[in-house]
């Protein structure tokens, strides 16, 4: 019997046997389809992955070895054998024929047994309101409330320009309502808008309220607003927060208008000289009481300002108000450092009335910041929940030295990422080879930082050994940590190339339009508060597997949605992760296809709905690239992750 139960020793020898067995039986490869059924089983009854994490990667390297040893060189010639991804999923694939009848019985079932996913969207689906008729082909990480309503960017291929936009569907019924656009490239953009500016693109996933449908986005367009100034005729507002305060219909919530003429209340708040905005870094946060939270980027005296900003949707005048900025003095600093004010602030979290954020004296180099909770009024106090300097729960003689800046908040928890400790490691970063063409080219041949001594091109960062997963009360002041890298998670960052090139159209990525790409990173967490009170339920994006020491890449890795319940001692649940077949998600997925890749953003679990994005591969393709994508939700049972 293969159990992830087994010693190691015992799980390695069971593997060499079946898969020595079956060469003596023949050596051809089975069935794509069979593989595929095979490893459906093989992965429902744990056999490779699991508690034994330690054993099931030294089980998939003997896989690896064992298969080309079976099948000789048709898969070499192939070009797989260097894919060390695919070298493991198609050895995965071939024992699990093998092992099948060795399975029957079961020793317990994998966690995600219990969750049924519904496909909100995938590649089969043609993008609502396209013209040319285009099915979708990429996704980001979508949001949902606590009612099952999802919404989530997604686009099509050329030719160009693709089909863009943010589409919703309520998901709380069987089967879901109808997916529906909300707003899409070449749609007029709302008012001020006397130009008829239609929209080019959305540079950041949507989001959502807790409980209710109203929806807040970024979108970029040529100029909104033309009108006359001294020196003659002026256009400007190529960017601005949007919002749907029913989930359908889109309005405009704050613009770069603010010193035209008539437009006062998009003003920069809290500074003397009226001044306009310059972009809305990241994702717009709005709330079930109408207020839209967004960080927002401004030049005072020629100098870049930045700061958290507020709008109630449903004042008045609807002006802009100022939570914090870089005029805001750093609340928890030492009387040595006291009038320190902020150089940097991250986008923010907003739920019930309050708002969540990260804050830095600096960027790149932080020594003083952590995290901070305000109420959303203008210029409120701010409350430190966790500074840089402070002790980290767990953990013996470490302090925190940084906080990720993707903060999710469910109004009662925040879920955050941070490190500690001076250790490092190498990791290479490859040029992308999908996505923006101008931001491939400009990665491979302009990127001052890109090394180019060879064909390949590449940069390297050093990222933190020392990681965790924490969330913390906002009531009781408690931190806990959920997660940390060693003996089961390697990594909690990932990556990703983004940026505007010099000289194109407007930018297409959550970074600032005026801004080159650059490699930037990110952690994935989302917290659940459905019942109220001090429980919680999280989810997270966590890698295992090892950097290279010479090519310092991650190879043999595993991406992987985790679950957590608390507070209390519930054991950490694996929801989905890439050795899985693709049709574990969903049953449209083309026969052959692993799970590659996956998403997950701050408002992707709501209540028991947890929304997520994946990609699957074809193993049997040639081509190294997902060949089939979608948008995902599942209910979770409460039952789920307590055992």
């Amino acid at each position: 019997m293969i159990s992830v139960s087994n010693p190691k020793h015992k799980v390695v020898a069971a593997v060499k046997e079946a898969v020595l067995a079956a060469g003596k039986a023949s050596a051809a490869v089975a069935p794509v389809v069979e593989m595929r059924m095979a490893i459906t089983v093989a992965v429902k009854h744990d056999i490779f992955l699991g508690a034994n994490y330690a054993a099931s990667r030294n089980v998939k390297s003997h896989l690896c070895l064992l298969h080309f040893q079976l099948v000789g060189n048709s898969y070499f010639a192939r070009g797989i054998l260097p894919m060390k991804k695919k070298c493991i999923a198609v050895a995965t694939l071939s024992i699990g024929l093998l092992i099948n009848n060795a399975v029957a019985e079961k020793n317990s079932a994998s966690p995600d047994d219990t969750l049924t996913w519904q496909t909100v969207a995938n590649n089969a689906d043609i993008v609502p309101g396209d013209s040319a008729g285009r099915p979708f082909n990429s996704y980001n990480p979508p949001s949902v409330n606590s009612g099952g309503f999802v919404v989530f960017r997604g686009r099509s291929r050329g030719p160009e320009p693709p089909a863009s936009g943010i589409f919703a569907r309520d998901m709380s019924r069987k089967r879901g309502s109808d997916l529906y656009p909300i707003a899409t490239r070449g749609m007029t953009v709302p008012s001020p808008n006397n130009t008829g500016a239609d929209f080019n693109e959305f540079p950041s996933f949507a989001r959502l309220g807790l409980h209710n449908q109203i929806v807040a986005t970024r979108g970029n367009s040529n100029p909104v607003w033309q009108y006359e100034t001294p020196d003659g005729e002026s256009r400007i507002g190529t960017s601005g927060i949007y919002i749907a305060p029913d989930g359908m219909n889109l309005e405009t919530a704050i613009t770069q208008l603010g010193l035209v003429p008539g437009f006062a209340q998009f003003m920069v708040p809290g500074v003397a000289t009226p001044t306009r905005f310059d972009q809305f870094p990241g994702a717009p946060s709005p709330t079930d009481e109408g207020y839209v939270l967004t960080k927002g980027n401004y030049t005072l005296n020629e100098n870049r300002q930045t700061g958290v900003f507020f709008q109630n949707l449903f004042s008045g005048n609807q002006a802009v108000e100022l939570i914090a900025n870089t005029a805001t003095k750093i609340p928890n600093v030492p009387e040595n450092a006291n009038g320190l004010t902020f150089g940097w602030t991250a986008p923010p979290s907003a739920s019930k009335n309050k708002v969540v954020f990260v804050g830095y004296d600096n960027e790149e180099s932080p020594s003083y910041g952590g995290i901070y909770l305000a109420d959303i009024q203008p210029q409120p106090p701010l409350k430190t929940l966790i500074g840089i300097g402070n002790s980290v729960p767990g953990v013996t003689n470490a302090r925190f030295t940084r906080f990720g800046e993707g903060l999710t908040f469910n109004g009662h928890h925040v879920a955050f990422w941070g490190t500690w400790g001076t250790e490092t490691r190498t990791l290479r970063l490859h040029c992308p080879t999908e996505g923006n063409r101008d931001r491939r080219e400009y990665c491979r041949n302009d990127d001052p930082n890109t090394n180019r001594d060879t064909d390949e091109r590449w940069q390297e960062k050093e990222i933190p050994v020392n990681q965790g997963i924490f969330v913390h009360d906002t009531q009781t002041g408690n931190t806990l940590l959920i997660a940390h890298t060693g003996e089961k998670y390697n990594d909690f960052l990932y990556w990703n190339y983004s940026g505007r090139p010099p000289g194109t159209g407007e930018g297409d990525t959550d970074a600032e339009d005026s801004e080159p790409p650059r490699w930037r990173s990110a952690t994935f967490i989302a917290v659940s508060n459905n019942h109220g009170g001090a429980a919680y339920a999280m989810a997270f994006k966590a890698r295992s597997g090892e950097i290279n020491e010479e090519t310092r890449v991650y190879e043999n890795f595993i991406d992987g949605v985790y679950f957590k319940r608390g507070p209390g001692k519930f054991p950490i649940a694996t929801i989905v992760d890439t050795t899985m077949p693709g049709d574990r998600l969903d049953a449209e997925t083309p026969s052959s296809t692993f799970i590659n890749s996956l998403g997950l953003e701050r408002d992707g679990f709501r209540g028991n709905y947890l929304a997520i994005t994946a990609s699957m591969e074809d193993i049997s393709s040639d081509e190294d690239e997902s060949t089939w994508a979608g948008i995902y939700v599942t209910d979770i049972p409460e039952a789920f992750g307590r055992h």
